[in-house]
């Protein structure tokens, strides 16, 4: 069928079995063929095909809600809510959002880009519909590895001990992003062995009903013997100890399996777990195949043989250039130990746990506890290096004031994906770090100008014992520039004079410097003399090059790709308050009180006014108005 026809799910009602393979296959070629253009979220789409058509076939969307969790997984579902003619524009600047978006459609009641939310999020509904007395069914999907998040077994507890009815679908295949770890994914491999629990517990209660109960003694027996049934079926009966009936586990990509199980789940009181097995990657051999999670986002790609689009000469990704760096200061020094909440791959940290395997820690995505474990590791003399995204970062907020700044631990926390990220959108940019971080006593906070001073920031981390110590850095790649082959300790709270001029100052770091540079030159032509200053520590400020520049009465224009409200410009207007400096000029650029969506970062940058010419409009003005004060 023409799937840029589909306007709402209505029609899957009609279909029989046969055609739903059919448009199953459909939906993977077009999935297939538009993200080797645009790229995106491969391998979990492709995975949850027919769990998805399955969904729409027996529940009624929006009426009945589904939840997603993450929205990795959301494609599928875009495609039968009538999004499919938008897919040319996924995750561009204008286009379709790569997540659930609720102004996109009334289908998306959720939107979410990190894990572990869907359970609480439908514990929310589930108490409103019920308060409200409406018919409807609650259905969060939640995949495996999401499910190891702290957040989704508060829920579980929750959910078990109210007894609401509500339907999770456990959606398992195995990883997340990265192969999944701990004690829960051992416990779903025990599950995903245990076959046809449901069926053989169903019919022992069938059995048991027909045998006449003598003084109920025989009644008491038997069901003290269908409870221990479960146990010699399926080892740790996880989630019908938490309050759940367990279904499957059941085949994610066969429709009356899934169909059968639905009408039960259907019928069933109270919370119940469905277990779904899928294929990630299902339909595309390099996705399929993939054990790393290099297929779960992708760049764009070849049809017909996998291979990335890129270019050979690109320089060293920022996050192979700082976990590089890790690992060969390691060779050195056995203290240090790499943590990471998932994201091995992501982080660039697969050859750290190459060559020091004793060494690297995947926690699973469990933000928290990667957090207090660095600061664990830091009370007993180690060195560890905590390499999370910014976005991620925000969920550990506690742990880092509580357990790591509170205590001045000396840990290394490897802020990735700093700035703007562009395709993953809203809840992916990394722009409240410095703004959330700044303000916590203790901490050091850096972002260096280029890959060469990166490595000299991750050296002068791994060396510095005074208490924690972060350095953000941007995604994608660095810039090229020439490596020094021996590293050195950058002296804490110094920044760096990258251009000399008379008639104000930009402040600025990281990937805002050459904006700064490229304004310089411009102004320079209008007769403005500008300095450039590489800011390189956010905290501590620089107070001696501040206070000089304070003295002489030199405007300032601050710069930051991060939030302005409590950023870094904020810390140079206290500054100038706290040193008495009331009439000093300063401006300030950066991102404003908004939610920045997906899109190229250039196009983002240009839509919130961060260009080279409003750099140029705003030192002008500042200038102009030095020269009329003197």
């Amino acid at each position: 069928m023409d799937l840029l026809s589909i306007k709402d799910p209505s029609f899957l009602k009609g279909m029989s079995n046969q055609e739903l393979e059919v448009l199953s296959q459909e939906i993977r070629r077009f999935l297939i063929e538009k993200l080797s253009v645009t790229g995106g979220h491969i391998g979990p789409n492709l995975g949850v095909v027919e769990l998805t058509i399955a969904l729409h076939k027996c529940f009624d969307s929006p009426n009945d809600k589904f939840i997603w969790d993450v929205g990795h997984q959301s494609y599928v579902h875009k495609i039968l809510t009538g999004r499919a003619c938008e897919f040319d524009t996924l995750r561009q600047y204008k286009g379709l959002c790569g997540f659930p978006k609720r102004i996109e459609s009334e289908h998306d009641v959720w939107e979410t880009g990190h894990s572990s939310t869907s359970l609480s999020a439908a514990m929310g509904m589930v108490i409103a519909r019920d308060l409200k007395k409406e018919n409807s069914y609650i259905v969060p999907i939640i995949g495996d590895g999401a499910l190891t998040g702290g957040m989704a077994l508060e829920a579980l507890n929750h959910i078990g001990h109210e007894k609401k009815n509500m339907i999770v679908i456990l959606n398992d295949n195995e990883m997340s992003i990265a192969p999944n770890v701990g004690a829960l994914h051992n416990i779903l491999g025990q599950l995903r062995t245990a076959g046809k629990y449901q069926w053989v517990k169903d019919e022992l209660e069938l059995l048991l009903k027909k045998v006449p109960a003598v003084g109920g003694k025989l009644a008491a027996t038997a069901e003290r013997v269908k409870d221990s049934l479960k146990y010699l079926f399926v080892s740790g009966m996880f989630f019908e100890e938490m309050g759940f009936t367990y279904l499957g586990p059941v085949d994610g990509h066969d429709y009356e399996a899934l169909f059968e199980n639905f009408r039960y789940a259907k019928k069933t009181e109270g919370p119940v777990l469905l277990h779904v097995i899928t294929k990630k990657g299902k339909g595309f051999h390099p996705a399929e195949s993939d054990k790393k999670g290099t297929w779960h986002g992708t760049g764009p790609y070849k049809m017909d043989t996998g291979a990335f689009v890129k270019s050979d000469k690109a320089p060293p990704a920022w996050s192979s250039l700082v976990s590089e760096t890790v690992r060969k200061l390691a060779r050195n020094d056995e203290r240090i130990v790499a943590i990471t909440p998932a994201m091995p791959v992501g982080s660039k940290l697969e050859g750290f746990a190459s060559e020091f395997p004793e060494r690297m820690y995947d926690v699973g995505i469990a933000e928290q506890h990667a957090a207090t474990v660095a600061a664990g590791l830091a009370t007993q003399n180690m060195k560890p290096f905590l390499a999370i995204y910014s976005t991620f970062l925000q969920r550990a907020y506690d742990q880092v004031v509580h357990d790591i700044c509170r205590q001045n631990l000396n840990v290394f926390i490897g802020i990735d994906r700093a700035g703007l990220v562009g395709a993953d959108g809203e809840t992916h940019q990394g722009v409240f770090d410095i703004a959330f971080l700044r303000h916590v006593p203790n901490i050091v906070l850096m972002m260096p100008k280029d890959e060469n001073e990166g490595q000299h920031m991750v050296y002068t981390a791994l060396n510095y014992d005074d208490g924690p110590i972060a350095m953000r850095f941007p995604r994608g790649n660095g810039l090229g520039v020439p490596m020094d082959e021996k590293l050195k300790s950058i002296p804490l709270g110094t920044w760096e004079v990258l251009k000399e001029g008379e008639d104000g100052a930009i402040l600025t770091f990281g990937t805002t410097i050459p904006m700064a540079m490229k304004a310089a030159e411009a102004l320079e032509k209008q007769g403005i003399s500008v300095k450039i200053v590489n800011a390189r520590f956010i905290k501590p400020l620089d107070e001696k090059m501040l206070s000089e520049l304070f003295r002489k009465n030199i405007p300032i224009l601050t710069i930051e790709e991060a939030v302005l409200q409590g950023g870094f410009g904020s810390s140079v207007l206290e500054y100038a308050h706290e040193q008495g400096f009331y009439q000093q000029a300063i401006d300030r650029m950066g991102i404003p009180d908004q939610f920045i969506e997906h899109g190229d970062v250039d196009s983002l940058l240009e839509e919130i006014g961060m260009t080279t010419s409003e750099v140029v409009k705003r030192m002008t003005i500042l200038a102009r108005k030095k020269q009329k004060r003197a």
